[in-house]
């Protein structure tokens, strides 16, 4: 398995270009959220208390622990970010009812800047190469706000 530094590194090859970049560092999250949200619309059981898992509960615990072997403070970062994309997922479901058409509609938007994003870099986009990239992403932008911030990944 790649170290992280060697994901950050390859995919950053393809990120380069300042308005991809910036692009990325709002549609990533956006898309992160969305599919947070399309798994959120797809329960599994309710609780005593009566809080519904989801798919996306377990889906982000697996998620968690892919970023855990890749690095434990990156993962500590992706769990509050997971965490609260839940939070917004059961608040626009319940203010709104609307949340999987909120999700599709964003993840579609998302994505069209992305490409519209790589092609203005003049490069495919990383997943192309290794569907990995697309857990890689999230790393990415988390990477930098921890550097940010003065944190190590």
């Amino acid at each position: 398995m790649k170290s992280l530094d060697q994901w950050l590194s390859e995919y950053g090859e393809s990120h380069q270009n300042p308005t991809n970049k910036m692009v990325h560092f709002v549609c990533v999250p956006v898309i992160f959220f969305t599919v947070v949200g399309l798994l959120y619309c797809i329960p599994l059981f309710s609780l005593s208390s009566g809080y519904t898992i989801t798919v996306a509960h377990i889906t982000l615990v697996l998620v968690a622990i892919y970023y855990f072997l890749l690095s434990a403070p990156l993962a500590v970062g992706m769990v509050l970010y997971g965490i609260i994309c839940l939070l917004l997922c059961q608040f626009i479901k319940q203010a709104t009812g609307q949340l999987l058409l909120v999700s599709v509609g964003l993840f579609v938007i998302a994505w069209i800047l992305q490409f519209w994003g790589h092609k203005v870099e003049g490069k495919k986009p990383s997943f192309l190469k290794d569907l990995q990239y697309l857990m890689i992403g999230p790393a990415w932008i988390m990477s930098f706000l921890f550097k940010k911030i003065g944190l190590s990944v």
